[in-house]
């Protein structure tokens, strides 16, 4: 090996040990402090919902894989049993996944939920929210991340990848401390 070469490896090994452990912001998640992507979409009513319906009041904008799945059900609940302190806060609930009207009509009946959830089929807003991932045999659906929206339209905080059971907590300890 030549010296040039040897200098090379050395800077690429030198530029991964300095990387290692840091997590990449994917260049399509909407920033903090930026304005949220609007949107249009169908919820289980089969109503058109806007984002910017929302002004006014915060939004947990939630994105979720797949109804009636395990997870997906635990978020849902937890979401649905803190609905009352979500209220209170003046913030609305909004689910998205890729599932279709019809099995959003099924999980909330199914699950007694209240709150929006919303059909992005065409997986728009998934994609405008750099919220998507490839999940074997189901394919490309939504990745679990959540966007807390302040009443101006304004992303105030994001959740990457979060775990459903004691996420509808910490989204009302980080609307809290927001809110202060």
């Amino acid at each position: 090996m030549n010296t040039r070469t040897m200098l090379s490896l050395a800077l690429a090994v030198a530029l991964l040990l300095v990387t290692a452990g840091t997590t990449a912001r994917a260049a399509d998640v909407p920033a903090v402090g930026a304005p949220a992507p609007d949107f249009t979409l169908k919820s289980q009513e089969n109503k058109t919902v806007n984002l910017h319906d929302f002004k006014g009041q915060w939004v947990v904008l939630y994105f979720y894989p797949k109804d009636m799945t395990p997870g997906c059900t635990i978020e849902a609940h937890n979401f649905q049993a803190d609905q009352d302190k979500y209220t209170k806060m003046h913030a609305a609930i909004v689910g998205v996944s890729v599932d279709p009207v019809d099995s959003h009509v099924e999980f909330c009946t199914k699950e007694n939920l209240t709150f929006k959830l919303l059909s992005d089929v065409d997986h728009k807003v998934v994609n405008m929210y750099g919220s998507t991932q490839t999940l074997g045999k189901m394919g490309e659906v939504a990745a679990r991340n959540t966007f807390l929206v302040d009443p101006k339209g304004v992303i105030r905080k994001e959740f990457m990848k979060v775990d459903p059971t004691p996420h509808s907590k910490d989204v009302l300890e980080a609307l809290a401390q927001l809110q202060k």
